[in-house]
């Protein structure tokens, strides 16, 4: 389930145009400013995009930290995330 997710927040983006689309709209917010943050990183947006949905999925729902706060304290998920999307 969470492989079709991330396919479809992928595939929503870019045939849209517009920001990542997500289960939810907070999942959306968190996700899109992952990609804010992580865009002077010099990978191409779809690898970020694949990144930030993975690190998303990988957080519990009542989590309060940003995806880039939270992978600071989470180096597997960060590493698996990374690996995923071809990062690194």
């Amino acid at each position: 389930m969470k492989h079709a997710l991330a396919l479809f927040v992928l595939v929503g983006a870019f045939a849209a145009g517009q920001p990542a689309l997500a289960a939810t709209s907070d999942d959306a917010k968190w996700i899109n400013q992952c990609v804010k943050d992580n865009q002077d990183q010099g990978a191409k947006d779809e690898v970020i995009l694949i990144y930030c949905t993975c690190m998303n999925e990988k957080m519990d729902d009542n989590e309060s930290q940003s995806i880039s706060q939270w992978e600071k304290t989470h180096v597997e998920e960060r590493k698996a995330c990374d690996r995923r999307a071809g990062w690194k």
